[in-house]
């Protein structure tokens, strides 16, 4: 028999209990740890959170749980655990410095998923970028916009800036400002503005449209229109009206005025010397 052999059956009889339950521990706590996955899963989803923060949740826990199963062998082996979680936390802290801004996205996409300020399929404003929300994820936000581009706006980007929501009321008010010249009947502009928006079955009744006179500006008198609509009608109620509005208003012969300026040239007499 060479030496190692007896140094292993040495070592198997000193502390093969200890390497035994070390491996106990290890197997329950890998499979305690899978439990606990799926029970935060399970929870998570019955409490109403998103499925992403759900799945991020699920594996925080396996993780926490299977970390904390390895510690607990190796104190069963003897091993001095506090230089090794002070390696830990060093290594967490250089990795936590260097991923700083994924770090802050993580925080920001947990708590969008969290909040939910909005949800996939709204029209919102975010990051410098419009956009149709398309996913959620916790690192980013995507976006598909109007002229179907892909736009991945970072979390921390989506909460430090101003949010805006277009889809997160049902109904929205549509403002068009409309000149008509000085020389024209106001009276008569007004009846016929009023006509125009009137006219589309999609513009409701309550709230009641506003068409008013809104400023006596440098070349026009402006009306300004403010009919309610679902936001689901927005852009194509806008566009309808404003086409209608030109050729209605061309149809009566009111006119359109642009901004004019008045040129006067004066003949100055060379001085005589």
């Amino acid at each position: 028999m060479d030496f190692s052999t007896e140094v292993v059956r040495e070592l198997l009889g000193n502390h093969g209990l200890s390497v035994a339950a070390a491996l106990v521990i290890l197997v329950v706590g890998w499979s305690a740890a899978k439990i606990l996955r799926r029970v935060v899963v399970r929870a998570s989803l019955g409490a109403g959170l998103d499925e992403t923060l759900s799945v991020f949740l699920s594996r925080l826990t396996y993780v926490a749980a299977l970390a904390f199963a390895v510690v607990a062998m190796l104190q069963k082996l003897g091993i001095e655990t506090t230089s090794f979680a002070a390696i830990i936390a060093a290594a967490g802290l250089a990795i936590g410095l260097a991923l700083q801004s994924s770090l802050s996205n993580l925080a920001n996409g947990i708590m969008i998923i969290a909040l939910r300020p909005f949800e996939v399929g709204d029209l919102i404003e975010a990051g410098g970028t419009t956009g149709v929300v398309s996913a959620v994820s916790v690192f980013a936000t995507e976006l598909t916009t109007g002229d179907n581009r892909k736009v991945f706006v970072p979390n921390s980007k989506v909460v430090s800036g101003n949010l805006t929501n277009y889809s997160a009321n049902p109904t929205r008010r549509i403002e068009m400002v409309i000149g008509i010249g000085y020389e024209d009947d106001i009276r008569k502009a007004k009846q016929v503005l009023e006509e125009i928006v009137a006219s589309d079955e999609r513009v409701l009744k309550d709230p009641a449209p506003v068409v008013a006179v809104s400023e006596l500006g440098e070349s026009s008198v402006d009306f300004v229109l403010r009919p309610w609509v679902r936001s689901t009608d927005y852009w194509t109620v806008r566009f309808d009206r404003i086409e209608a509005i030109k050729l209605r208003l061309d149809a009566e012969n009111i006119s359109i005025p642009f901004p004019q300026r008045e040129l006067r040239v004066y003949n100055i007499e060379p001085r005589t010397t």
